[in-house]
């Protein structure tokens, strides 16, 4: 399949600028999201797209409290795309609304250089059906970093980094309960995103009383990472290990506050083959400046043990087609200070079929 440059956009403004410019340049993906994920609820949880939106509606009233401006922004992208509200809040809230039974399947990974700075990555997994609704996104706001990320449309936070260094991976995770008085992850994200420090988004997530769902995510800035196991009963941190390294997959690793069924048979090999392959690095006296974009895809991210479920995610013919993942993007992160920055390869890196690599800031 040729390759697609994704959309770049950059937003500017207040919330309702910033939502107004994503709903009407994204209107065409958003609605094409709506239509995909209405099939994927049907299928998952038994939901029609009205039922969806009374399932919104509970998510909306947390947001609006929570998180004034986003909610604004939500309402701005609403507008722009010429859809109800709460389509676009079910998009953020997608993660919640199916009771934790989506099936993304994600592999992360935080690396300590020896100069104290972090590298961020992962390969997200996804069905292959949103890939042309994913954008590349910049937003500027008044007195707060700028965010690159890549997100799906509609969608207000998401994997990305932004110029105060601090970046974001997500590992979804399957568990109950969903609360939908606290806040959606991916509105989770976009806090993070909008901090300047780790601390800074720890302490905003847990002052707003937490995220409705359970799920990993994996935070960095210029002098810190944490394995952020988050859940609507408690939150778990992981630390770096002794190599200076965080891995995470698809299931929990110290958080016990919550009912976790084991859903994704490849998670722990996953888990298990990530630390051996970057273990492999270590012993190899991969460090510092060594630690390239280009090494952590070939030795890493595009790694095929286990296939379908490995790293680098295949599509497993056997599922339903809504919930069929592969790996749609890989991004890694650079949270240097002086040379804060990403690569994204769009596809299954090291398959001969992924696009060039693409760089944010893209200016």
């Amino acid at each position: 399949m040729p390759f697609t440059e994704p959309v770049k956009l950059t937003l500017r403004g207040t919330p309702k600028e910033i939502g107004l410019e994503h709903g009407r340049t994204l209107q065409s993906q958003i609605k094409s999201q709506i239509a995909i994920y209405s099939e994927m609820f049907k299928y998952t949880s038994k939901l029609s797209w009205d039922g969806v939106r009374q399932v919104a509606e509970e998510f909306r009233a947390s947001v609006q409290q929570l998180t004034p401006d986003i909610y604004t922004e939500i309402l701005g992208i609403a507008e722009g795309a010429g859809v109800d509200m709460l389509d676009i809040v079910a998009l953020n809230a997608r993660s919640e609304i199916a009771l934790g039974r989506f099936s993304d399947g994600c592999t992360s990974l935080s690396w300590k250089k020896s100069d104290g700075s972090r590298i961020l990555a992962q390969n997200w997994d996804w069905t292959a059906q949103v890939k042309k609704n994913l954008a590349m996104m910049a937003i500027e706001q008044v007195g707060k970093p700028t965010i690159y990320m890549v997100t799906e449309a509609g969608i207000v936070g998401k994997i990305g980094f932004n110029t105060a260094g601090v970046g974001t991976c997500l590992n979804a995770i399957r568990a109950r309960p969903t609360i939908s008085s606290k806040l959606p992850v991916h509105v989770a994200l976009r806090l993070c995103l909008e901090s300047t420090s780790v601390e800074g988004a720890v302490r905003a997530l847990e002052s707003l009383g937490g995220v409705a769902s359970s799920q990993h995510i994996l935070i960095a800035d210029s002098k810190t990472s944490l394995g952020m196991e988050v859940s609507p009963l408690g939150n778990v941190y992981l630390e770096a290990d002794g190599s200076g390294i965080i891995t995470h997959s698809n299931h929990f690793i110290e958080n016990k506050f919550v009912d976790e069924t084991p859903w994704l048979s490849g998670s722990p090999i996953r888990l298990e083959r990530i630390r051996k392959l970057s273990g492999e690095l270590v012993k190899d006296g991969v460090q510092g400046e060594k630690i390239t974009p280009d090494l952590l895809r070939e030795r890493i991210f595009s790694d095929t043990y286990n296939a379908p479920q490995a790293i680098c995610c295949h599509e497993d013919p056997s599922r339903h087609h809504t919930v069929r993942s592969s790996t749609l993007f890989n991004i890694i992160m650079n949270l240097d200070l002086n040379n804060v920055g990403a690569e994204v390869v769009w596809g299954q890196p090291g398959s001969g079929n992924e696009g060039p690599v693409l760089k944010m800031p893209w200016a």
